[in-house]
C-alpha cells in the first residue's frame, strides 16, 4: 500500500489527484466544528452519552459523522440523506420502466438521474433536519434567544443542518469526479478515523472502570481487530477465475487469438456499499422514529427501540438478524447492477471465445450466473457476520464488562475503513496502468 502511494505520488496528474482529495478532507474537518447557531453543544453531547431513548442510535451516527453530532455542528447529519437517496433512486430505476431507460441513456441519461438525486437528498435532509431539531428542542438543546422569534431559530437550525449534508453530498462528487474516486466512502472513512481515539479511550475507561480485572476484554478485542483486518484483506483480495479459450483466427497474413485466459470474478465484488447500504437503511426509519417522538414512552419512541435493538430480547434479535439480511441482499443488489453475466458471456462471443466444456450463448451465461450467485453469498455471509459479531459479542459479555460500545461499533467500522483504503489502492493502482507508469508496470 505504501509502495503504491509512493509511486502515485510521482505522477504529477495523479499527485494533484490526491492533493485535492486531501483538501477536501480538510474541508470536512474544518465543518465538523462549525457550530449550529442556537445548539447548545453540552447539552447534546450529554444527551447522546446518556441513557434514553435513541442513544445507541445516535452513538453511531456520531461516530460515522466524524464527532459532528455530538459537536452539534452542521454537518450533524453526515451524509446518510444522500446514501438514502441514492438507495431510492437505484431501487427506483429497476421499479420504474422511465427512470430504467433513463439510466441507460448514457452520459445524459446518468446526469439526469444524479440531478433527481440530489433534490431527493435535501426533501430527506430537510425532513430529517426537522426531527432533529424538533428532538434537540424537547431536550433543552435550544437556546432561548430574546427578541428573536423562536419559529425563526428553529427554521435557523434547520437549514443549517439541511445546508451541511448538501454541502457533504457536494464534497463527495467532487472527490469522485476530480479526486482520486468514492468520494462518499472517503467522507465516512475520515469520519470513522476521526473517531479511533475516541474509541480506544472508551475500551480503556471500560477497562479502568472494571478495577483493571478486565485486562482479557482488551486482548480480546485487540486479537478480533487484528483478525477481522486480516479476514477482510483476504476476502477483498479473493477472486474465482473462470478460464477462457479464444480460437485462432487469421487476419492478412498474421493469425491472431489462441490464447487462454480467465474472467476474475471476486468474492466482494460490492465492497464496503453493501455495509454503508445497510447501516442507513437501519438507522434511517429509527432515527425518523426517535426524532419525532417527544418522550421516552410513546409509541415512536418504542419503535425506535425495537428497531435499534434496545427494546428486549426479541429486539435484540431482530436488530442483528435484519441487519445481516440487509447486508446480503445488497451484496447480490449491488453486484447485479455492477456484473452483468449477459454482458460478459456476449463479449466472449464476439471475441471468439469459450469456457472450455461449455458452448457460447446461453449455456456460458447460466454458467457465470451460477458461479457469480454462488461466489457473491460467499462474500455477503463474509460481509455479514463481521458486521454482526461484534454486536452479538457486546450482547453476550454485557453482563461482564460495563461499556462494550466501542466493540459493538468495530464490526462496521472496521469493514468500511479496510475496504475503502483497499479500494483506494486499488484505483491508484488501475489509474497508474492506464497511465503506463514504468515504476508500477515493472
Amino acid at each position: 500500500m505504501l509502495e503504491t502511494l509512493r509511486n502515485a505520488w510521482k505522477v504529477p496528474d495523479l499527485r494533484k489527484k490526491i492533493l485535492y482529495t486531501l483538501l477536501m478532507l480538510v474541508i470536512f474537518r474544518l465543518g465538523s466544528v462549525i457550530p449550529v447557531p442556537w445548539l447548545d453543544s453540552t447539552v447534546v453531547s450529554n444527551w447522546i452519552a446518556g441513557n434514553g431513548t435513541g442513544s445507541t442510535l445516535f452513538n453511531l451516527l456520531d461516530t460515522f459523522s466524524g464527532g459532528s453530532l455530538s459537536n452539534a455542528t452542521i454537518f450533524a447529519m453526515s451524509i446518510t440523506p444522500y446514501i438514502n437517496s441514492s438507495i431510492i433512486m437505484q431501487l427506483l430505476c429497476v421499479a420504474i420502466p422511465a427512470l430504467e431507460r433513463m439510466s441507460k441513456e448514457g452520459e445524459e441519461g446518468r446526469k439526469k438521474i444524479t440531478k433527481i438525486t440530489r433534490y431527493v437528498t435535501v426533501a430527506l435532509s430537510a425532513l430529517q433536519a426537522w426531527g432533529l431539531a424538533l428532538t434537540l428542542n424537547n431536550q433543552g438543546a435550544v437556546s432561548n434567544v430574546s427578541g428573536i422569534p423562536h419559529w425563526l431559530v428553529m427554521l435557523t437550525i434547520i437549514v443549517s443542518f439541511t445546508a451541511g449534508t448538501a454541502f457533504l453530498m457536494w464534497l463527495g462528487e467532487e472527490i469522485t469526479g476530480k479526486g482520486i474516486g468514492n468520494g462518499i466512502s472517503m467522507l465516512i472513512f475520515a469520519g470513522i478515523v476521526c473517531r479511533v481515539p475516541n474509541m480506544a479511550i472508551s475500551a480503556w475507561n471500560s477497562y479502568m472502570s472494571g478495577g483493571r480485572n478486565q485486562w482479557w476484554m482488551l486482548i480480546l478485542l485487540l486479537i478480533y481487530v487484528i483478525a477481522s483486518i486480516a479476514f477482510v484483506v483476504l476476502v477483498n483480495e479473493a477472486e474465482r477465475r473462470i478460464p477462457v479459450q479464444y480460437a485462432k483466427r487469421v487476419v492478412g497474413r498474421k493469425m491472431y487469438g489462441g490464447q487462454s485466459t480467465f474472467i476474475p470474478i471476486k468474492v466482494a465484488m460490492a465492497g464496503v456499499i453493501p455495509i454503508i447500504f445497510a447501516m442507513s437503511i437501519m438507522t434511517f426509519p429509527a432515527t425518523l422514529a426517535t426524532l419525532f417522538s417527544r418522550t421516552d414512552s410513546s409509541v415512536l419512541a418504542r419503535i425506535a427501540s425495537f428497531i435499534i435493538g434496545n427494546g428486549g430480547i426479541v429486539s435484540k434479535i431482530f436488530y442483528p438478524v435484519v441487519y445481516f439480511l440487509l447486508i446480503v441482499g445488497f451484496t447480490y443488489f449491488y453486484t447485479s447492477i455492477t456484473f452483468n453475466p449477459i454482458e460478459v458471456s456476449n463479449n466472449i462471443k464476439h471475441n471468439n471465445g469459450m469456457i472450455p466444456g461449455l458452448r457460447p450463448g446461453k449455456p456460458t451465461t447460466d454458467y457465470i450466473s451460477k458461479v457469480l450467485s454462488r461466489i457473491t453469498l460467499v462474500g455477503a455471509c463474509f460481509l455479514g457476520i463481521v458486521a454482526v459479531l461484534p454486536i452479538v459479542i457486546s450482547e453476550i459479555f454485557s453482563r461482564y464488562v460495563s461499556n462494550l460500545s466501542a466493540l459493538a461499533l468495530t464490526g462496521t467500522s472496521l469493514l468500511i475503513v479496510v475496504g475503502v483504503a483497499l479500494e483506494t489502492v486499488k484505483q491508484l493502482e488501475s489509474q497508474m496502468l492506464m497511465r503506463h507508469y514504468k515504476g508500477f508496470l515493472e
